[in-house]
């Protein structure tokens, strides 16, 4: 394979990933808390309307989780291409 499409790849690769965890988020942030809030509201939560929670609480969750599903992705692909970085203690 050729070093521009190890590169072009790569780049694909990542902004796959990007597109489904950013849909995953979109949809969690505005089409839950937001279109379906009324939906959502007739369930409840520990008291609280879940249309609420989502858009309070559930939306930022889902978010820090998509960080870290991001971050293992990426070491994944990383390793995959070879394109990790080296650690500290390593030369």
């Amino acid at each position: 394979m050729s070093n521009n499409n190890f590169k072009t790849e790569y780049w694909k690769k990542n902004l796959k990933y990007l597109t489904i965890l950013l849909s995953i988020w979109f949809i969690v942030s505005y089409g839950f808390s937001i279109i379906l809030v009324d939906l959502l509201d007739k369930i409840k939560i520990g008291g609280f309307k879940l249309g609420f929670w989502l858009s309070q609480q559930g939306s930022i969750l889902v978010f820090v989780i998509i960080i870290f599903i991001y971050v293992r992705l990426m070491n994944k692909l990383d390793r995959k291409f070879r394109v990790q970085e080296k650690k500290e203690n390593e030369k």
